[in-house]
């Protein structure tokens, strides 16, 4: 019988310091999306979509929004506003040189949802959510009405493209996001389903007296269904 103890035993196969890997950032997510989301099908894609607009969602229950809008936009692109709190846009204290928006999208576990003192109830992966559809998106571009301004950055597969800059002077606030799930991930052939993103919608608006969702078809894709 094997001795699993002994020490006498050849080392087939090593496990030492140097066998330990250090992912940063978001390369967790990217090498092993299932963790995250579940998979890389199409079951795991609209897990993406419901994250973003249960983001949306949890400003509505907590009384900092009334209006949602889902948009499906061609090339596989959605697009999610809410007219909350937006989010804050200032330096993290604990990352002094970066946007908090820019920690929030691309840091897992970072978010206003650990405590109860920026929601008292939330749905999604709790400050998980929006960094992990940073990672696996090919593009992702978020805009915020927030401080009087509107504030704009853009990111792609979880590393930000641009800094974070004010576009303009705004007296609105609420927060835009748009992203295109990435074909490294998904596949070439793993496309939102207009059927599911409608149910979807649909589900969220029972929950919820007083909530409106707005959901829409982009021309091009009406377009490319008739046909």
């Amino acid at each position: 019988m094997l001795d699993l103890f002994d020490k006498k035993q050849k080392k087939e196969n090593s496990y030492e310091a140097k066998d330990i890997e250090l992912l940063e950032g978001l390369e967790p997510v990217r090498q092993r999306p299932g963790m995250y989301i579940g998979g890389t099908d199409k079951k795991a894609l609209h897990h993406l979509a419901s994250e973003i607009i249960d983001n949306s969602m949890d400003e509505a229950v907590a009384g900092h929004a009334t209006n949602i809008s889902i948009t499906l936009k061609k090339n596989n692109k959605l697009c999610i506003t809410d007219n909350g709190r937006g989010i804050p846009v200032d330096n993290h204290p604990k990352r002094p040189n970066l946007s908090t928006l820019e920690v929030i999208c691309t840091t897992l576990h970072s978010g206003g949802k650990f405590s109860s003192k920026a929601y008292n109830t939330s749905g999604g992966l709790h400050g998980v959510g929006l960094s992990v559809v940073n990672a696996l998106s090919e593009e992702l571009i978020v805009e915020v009405n927030r401080d009087n301004s509107l504030w704009r950055q853009e990111f792609s597969k979880g590393l930000p493209k641009t800094k974070i800059k004010k576009i303009k002077e705004s007296k609105k606030k609420g927060t835009y996001i748009e992203f295109t799930p990435d074909k490294e991930i998904f596949g070439n052939n793993t496309f939102f389903d207009p059927k599911v993103l409608k149910q979807m919608a649909e589900s969220k608006a029972y929950l919820f007296r007083g909530i409106t969702i707005n959901w829409e078809l982009d021309s091009e894709i009406v377009k490319i269904m008739k046909k």
